[in-house]
């Protein structure tokens, strides 16, 4: 293993600086480092954040991106840019050893270096790793599903669906196009419901430009394991947003599962069979898998057991926030409620845990996390959604509008909100872009094909395997 240089820099004479680790670069990652970068003076600390992406995904627009509405580049902050201060490492931490202070990072150079993994010595820990999405044994599932957490995945889902209806609209086999024209959701919380209506309102407006496919022709499946859809905008609004949803001729599947989606065939818990090429998973998260490969403590679900000041638990100099911890909900009334692993409970608990880690090396009094969850709103599509906000229920477009002034108030950085703003803009002023850039996943399928690699720009060479939306 190679053991990364010191960077302090001390002059002699001088207290050395207080190394701060922060692994993760998402919600928590980002805005802890920020707040840490604002605070502290630079004979105080340095920050080192390690992370696999140069970019904070900001996750309640990737619907919108799938759908046309924003620029990919635009759901994206770049760390280097905002975190100026801070250094940036690309790689992943494959374990933390806190009773050592070290962190095994393996970097995008560790494979041809040839030398083993980096060896970061750190004072202080921030642990935001974030969350991965929960598969299941599913037959079928890992060969040809798609999730809905990065914004690669959002965008490969929009250049696929319309794909789908270039099949259909191009084929001459009856099957074929019912399976192309086939998609189905499964999760029905925030991910799966705004996927779902964004690109089923996509789809059917681009339908229009198709001389042989109506918005009638595709079909919308939407597949739940409990007996609602959004738990988090209240019952009343979840059952809304059903009748919604089967209002636009989209099918709802409550209390049901998918068992199978082998052989391009989603097979669900009710015996119902849909031939599809499309199946969209969005059945929940997990922990992070690096949480196991650390010393910290944690629950019985696998994230870090920490205490209401964003410490984790048990252990001096570490702390975390977001969907890795658990922290207490001082503000329920049950004892022993956690707070939700949601987007509005990080970006505050973010900023909290970086005053803390402050005021630790200062020397000062640390405060505790209280934020009472004040409710969520849905995007359905344009100029649709749903909502549950300080106790009122929104629906149909002020659901929409309040959607957008609260994400546009909570994306970072001013560049970024005046961009996403003007995109709005012109989106409303100008009808949608609806073409499929697919061939971007494949940048050297041109070069190969004149090479003779290739017979055909949208297959793979002879000697690379097909990818699961490949046949």
């Amino acid at each position: 293993m190679v053991k990364a240089a010191s960077s302090r820099g001390e002059t002699p004479g001088t207290p050395p600086r207080t190394r701060i680790l922060v692994v993760g670069g998402g919600y928590v990652g980002m805005y802890t480092a920020l707040r840490l970068q604002q605070k502290l003076r630079a004979d105080e600390a340095e920050v080192t954040v390690v992370t696999p992406e140069p970019y904070m995904t900001y996750q309640p627009f990737l619907p919108e991106a799938a759908a046309g509405s924003i620029s990919p580049r635009h759901v994206v902050v770049p760390l280097r840019r905002v975190l100026h201060k801070c250094r940036i490492l690309i790689g992943e931490a494959t374990r933390i050893d806190h009773a050592k202070r070290t962190a095994t990072v393996e970097t995008l150079a560790t494979e041809e270096e040839g030398a083993g993994p980096v060896q970061l010595e750190y004072d202080e820990l921030v642990l935001a790793p974030g969350s991965i999405s929960r598969t299941l044994p599913v037959p079928g599932l890992a060969d040809y599903a798609i999730g809905f957490k990065t914004v690669e995945e959002a965008i490969g889902l929009r250049n696929h669906v319309i794909e789908q209806m270039d099949i259909a609209s191009s084929t001459r086999d009856p099957a074929i196009r019912d399976a192309a024209l086939t998609f189905v959701f499964v999760g029905g919380g925030y991910a799966g419901v705004e996927a779902l209506g964004e690109l089923e309102d996509m789809a059917r407006y681009a339908a229009r430009y198709y001389h042989n496919i109506k918005a009638e022709d595709m079909k919308w499946v939407l597949v739940e394991a409990t007996d609602r859809i959004l738990p988090e905008v209240g019952p009343e609004m979840g059952r809304y947003t059903v009748r919604e949803l089967r209002r636009r001729g989209i099918d709802v599947r409550l209390e049901t599962r998918l068992e199978s989606c082998a052989g391009r065939v989603a097979v669900l818990s009710d015996g119902s069979r849909f031939p599809t090429r499309t199946v969209v998973w969005t059945a929940g998260v997990k922990p992070h898998p690096l949480l196991a490969a650390t010393d910290l403590p944690r629950t019985d679900r696998g994230r870090l057991r920490c205490t209401a000041r964003l410490t984790v638990d048990g252990a001096e100099h570490a702390w975390a926030a977001g969907d890795a911890a658990a922290v207490p909900d001082i503000t329920a009334e049950a004892p022993g409620t956690e707070c939700a692993p949601n987007a509005q409970h990080a970006v505050r608990q973010a900023r909290l845990l970086a005053d803390n880690l402050v005021a630790s090396l200062r020397g000062q009094q640390l405060k505790d996390y209280s934020h009472k969850y004040v409710g969520s709103v849905a995007s359905l599509g344009l100029h649709k959604g749903v909502g549950h906000v300080y106790g009122r229920k929104l629906k149909r477009y002020p659901a929409w509008l309040m959607h957008r002034i609260y994400h546009l108030s909570r994306v970072p950085t001013f560049n970024r909100k005046m961009r996403v703003l003007a995109e709005w803009t012109l989106s409303g002023l100008f009808t949608r872009e609806i073409v499929s850039l697919g061939s971007l996943e494949h940048p050297r399928a041109e070069f190969e094909l004149a090479a003779g690699l290739r017979k055909h720009p949208h297959r793979p060479p002879a000697h690379e395997p097909p990818t699961s939306g490949e046949e």
